[in-house]
């Protein structure tokens, strides 16, 4: 990531400083600053609701209760939990689409205790995305109470399958539904000061070697289908990779074997597999497939057999970064007070538009730490600053008058 001082255009810059002069603007984002203690309080309630990807129905369920309780019209779920609520435009022109994933990386069973040291907070999926999704719920309250005029239909929508094996599936069903007319703006708990108009490609696979195994004493010298795995990883861990463009390799998950004293039969691994480019990534995943290939026939005589199978997806894609989109983003960003800017490629739910060719920007609401981490964390200090940024960029975008 670099830090830029970005300026955007005049245009961009002239819209979102008429649009922060009116009264009932000024009014929502000092809401945001002076209701921040409810804000937070939101965003602890829906991180004590566990939401493993392919388990959100319980998180979707609260959302829907809220977007209800706001007077958000439409309001309903779709067959995968997808929760959707809008706020109606004066023209119901071609809608700007408002998301937030539902979904976090941790086991049905974790422990959620919320630790709170002065304006940090901290707890898993504390900001990824208990903070993103709230911020949906507070943007669409302050549109209700100022009464904001717009022209277009502003959905709100709370997705699933962001995270881990979900492959994005929340938000290519949401694309599926509003289709090329939409307008995306991709809302995560962090990352406050970085705007994303690029998104990296990501195929993930699961590597399996299966063999005879069999006693650890009676059968001592049968290939042990762990053994092989664990060799293979080594290989792997040996691929050469560019750092320009970035382009990165990790096994996320190592499963296999019966018991101590068992020959393995089988071992398994989860890999992920990133690039900014997509030939790059397609070289990567090519050399994987070698070496696995390479595996199977070194060890075809003793019986072992080795798999390579797709199970994930993230398209990359990308806009030009003088799209109005990307320009309205950078604007509000600099009128909250926030000059410079980080233009941060990676992987989200924008991955889906953006590889379409559509307009889509992923932005965060405050500072975080330690995503994916038990002790993942939240500086609330720039929330106000977050949620105004959303603000300005959602009433630009959507024609406010």
């Amino acid at each position: 990531m670099r830090l830029y001082h970005y300026i955007p255009s005049r245009q961009s810059m002239n819209h979102i400083e008429k649009i922060a002069q009116d009264a009932r603007v000024q009014a929502a984002m000092t809401q945001f600053r002076t209701r921040q203690p409810e804000a937070i309080d939101l965003i602890q309630a829906i991180q004590q609701i566990p939401a493993p990807t392919f388990f959100e129905a319980r998180r979707a369920a609260f959302v829907t209760e809220r977007m209800a309780a706001l007077g958000l019209a439409d309001v309903r779920q779709d067959g995968l939990h997808n929760v959707y609520g809008r706020f109606p435009g004066q023209r119901r022109r071609a809608p700007l689409v408002i998301s937030a994933h539902l979904d976090t990386v941790f086991p049905q069973e974790t422990d959620l205790t919320i630790r709170t040291n002065g304006r940090v907070i901290s707890g898993p999926g504390i900001g990824d995305n208990s903070t993103g999704v709230a911020g949906l719920l507070l943007l669409a309250q302050s549109l209700i109470a100022q009464r904001l005029p717009l022209a277009h239909d502003v959905w709100f929508v709370a997705n699933v399958g962001e995270e881990g094996l979900g492959d994005l599936r929340g938000m290519r069903a949401v694309v599926e539904h509003f289709g090329r007319a939409a307008t995306y703006v991709v809302v995560e708990g962090g990352l406050f000061g970085q705007i994303s108009h690029q998104a990296i490609g990501v195929r993930r696979y699961r590597l399996e070697v299966s063999g005879p195994g069999g006693h650890s004493w009676g059968s001592f010298g049968t290939t042990s289908a762990i053994h092989v795995l664990g060799r293979l990883i080594g290989a792997i861990d040996d691929l050469p990779v560019p750092e320009s463009p970035r382009t990165t390799y990790n096994v996320g998950v190592i499963e296999g074997g019966t018991s101590v004293n068992t020959i393995a039969q089988s071992a398994s691994l989860l890999l992920d597999l990133r690039s900014e480019d997509p030939m790059t990534l397609q070289h990567l995943v090519d050399s994987v497939a070698g070496l696995v290939l390479e595996t199977e026939q070194a060890h075809c005589e003793e019986g072992i057999r080795v798999a390579m199978t797709p199970i994930g997806y993230r398209p990359a894609g990308k806009i030009a970064r003088e799209t109005p989109l990307v320009q309205t983003a950078v604007a509000a960003l600099r009128q909250v007070g926030r000059p410079n800017v980080v233009f941060m490629m990676g992987s989200t739910d924008a991955n889906v538009p953006l590889s379409q060719g559509m307009t889509a920007v992923c932005l965060g609401l405050t500072e975080s730490g330690n995503a994916h981490r038990l002790d993942e964390y939240i500086d609330t200090t720039h929330l106000p600053d977050g949620l105004s940024q959303l603000l300005l960029l959602t009433l630009a975008a959507a024609g406010f008058s």
